[in-house]
Formats: C-alpha cells, sequence, structure tokens
C-alpha cells in the first residue's frame, strides 16, 4: 500500500481561491481573458475614467522592477481606486500559478493570489470585513510571518505505538534539520517516495508533526501541494502529475518551498510584461 505524510483526507483539502469581490462578481479574470476584453474597449476613455488605476499599474512596474527575492515585500493598498478601476487591475493582473489560505489563531482566513505577473501577489483578509491589497514581494509577508508564529519550536517525540518500524530515526532527523535551520541556509528535504515507511510510521509521524496554518498549492505542469506543518520551519510538499497521481511525497525543512515563491528573474520579466501591457492598452 502506498503511504504518505498527509492521510488521504488530508491530500483532498485545496487552498481556498480567493472569492470575488463585489466588482468582479463576473467572475476572476484569467491572463488571456482579461487582456481580450481590454483590447475590445476604448484606450482614450479608459485612460480618461480609470487615471488613477493606470497610474497605480505605473506604480506596480517600478515596484516589480525594483523588488529582489530577498528583500523586503511592498503593500500597495486599493481603496482609493472605485469599482471601475479596481475592476480595471484585476483584469491586467489576471491569476497565476499560486494560490493559497492562511487560518488565524481566531479562525479567520487570509487567502492569498498569485498574479499572472509572477511576485505580485492579491490579499485577502477575511475578518467581520474585508481587507484588500497587492503585495510586491517573493511571497506575501504573511505567510513567512504565520509560518514563524503560529508553529512550535521544537518537535515533542513520544513513544510511537507497535508495529512502527523507521519513525523514530526519521523523527529525530526532521529535529536536527528543524532546529539548526537558519535563513538563508540549503533546505533539507526528506524523500518519503523512496523511503520505507509503514502506515503505522506515517500516521505516528503525521500525529508528531501536526498540521500547520498555511495551504498553498501551485499549478503549473501537474500539480504541487505545499502545507505547513505545525512544526516551524517544517513542509509537506507533494507533487502530481496531469492525472492526479502523487509523483513525489516529502518532508521540506527550510523556509518557504522555492515551488512557491518568486525569485529575481520573476520580477524583472513580470516588469517588462506590465510595462508592455501599459504601452499597448493605455497610451
Amino acid at each position: 500500500m502506498k503511504v504518505s505524510f498527509r492521510t488521504a483526507a488530508e491530500d483532498n483539502e485545496q487552498p481556498m481561491r480567493a472569492e470575488a469581490s463585489p466588482d468582479e462578481a463576473a467572475g476572476s479574470p484569467s491572463a488571456a481573458g482579461g487582456l481580450v476584453k481590454l483590447a475590445l474597449l476604448d484606450s482614450t476613455e479608459l485612460a480618461k475614467s480609470c487615471s488613477n488605476g493606470i497610474e497605480f499599474l505605473s506604480k506596480m512596474v517600478d515596484a516589480i522592477a525594483s523588488q529582489k527575492a530577498d528583500a523586503r515585500t511592498r503593500l500597495f493598498g486599493l481603496g482609493d481606486l472605485n469599482d471601475l478601476e479596481r475592476k480595471l487591475i484585476a483584469d491586467v493582473i489576471g491569476e497565476g500559478e499560486v494560490a493559497g489560505v492562511v487560518t488565524l489563531p481566531d479562525g479567520s482566513l487570509v487567502q492569498v493570489q498569485e498574479a499572472m505577473l509572477a511576485g505580485l501577489w492579491r490579499v485577502r483578509i477575511k475578518t467581520d470585513s474585508l481587507h484588500e491589497y497587492l503585495e510586491v514581494g517573493a511571497i506575501p509577508e504573511i505567510i513567512k510571518r504565520a509560518a514563524a508564529d503560529l508553529t512550535a519550536a521544537d518537535i515533542e517525540i513520544g513513544q510511537p505505538p507497535a508495529g512502527a518500524m523507521n519513525v523514530l530515526p526519521v523523527l529525530a532527523e526532521i529535529r536536527e534539520h528543524a532546529l539548526a535551520w537558519r535563513p538563508g541556509s540549503r533546505s533539507q528535504i526528506i524523500n518519503f517516495t523512496l523511503l520505507p515507511m509503514s502506515p503505522v510510521d506515517i500516521s505516528f509521524l503525521h500525529a508528531t508533526m501536526r498540521s500547520g496554518p498555511i495551504q498553498l498549492v501551485s499549478q503549473g505542469y501537474g500539480t504541487c501541494c505545499v502545507h505547513a506543518t505545525g512544526i516551524r520551519n517544517v513542509w509537506s510538499v507533494q507533487f502530481f502529475n496531469a492525472t492526479d497521481t502523487m509523483i513525489l511525497d516529502t518532508l521540506e525543512v527550510g523556509g518557504v518551498p522555492a515551488v512557491a515563491v518568486a525569485a529575481d528573474e520573476d520580477f524583472e520579466d513580470s516588469a517588462e510584461w506590465l510595462t508592455e501591457i501599459i504601452e499597448a492598452y493605455f497610451k
């Protein structure tokens, strides 16, 4: 029987996609769909009715072009824009490959959606009201904060049940890596696809590590599911092919896994792309 770190029920969990705000009731735009709609509009009229929105996009170009993966993120509120300008920006930035959700201690949710411009994120914090902003950076700061602040610093390893085989040395290795890891260090990967682990081992491992507050999904060639465990700096990272068959099952010890994080070249490409969109549709 094929076993994995996460149970079958948890494997089926998917991060919640950011729900459409009232001005996007028609549905969230894809990269191509949003630009097709822009092509049908009169650029002169658009520039007049959405001047603040177009200026906002120009500021985004500057922010993205100057951003580095290891630099602090930059936040941009949407409160000064009217509904038409917010809709315009949604059409331009579209939706990218990475989406996720962070569960806060009070039960409220933070929904994260990457734009089609890698390194640009839409963040929605849902409490009694909806707070929304765009963020430029490798990964939204709230994900890094939740990974650091809402997880345990150490692993408490109890006595494994009868039938356990290899779980104790695996837990000891995870604990050693997790306590030693520092920002900038290389991530350590434990591959369960090749590791001989019994269902009892996996069950005890999961009960010990627990589930954390962050779920991310990256949709590229196939799907990658990234879940924070309850232990700081330890992540479950699973890769699935186009038929949803798991092809790689790992625990990764380190910062937010690279599969969900924008790199320096992503910012360069996104700034160039957004510049071309502004020149093509608004000039």
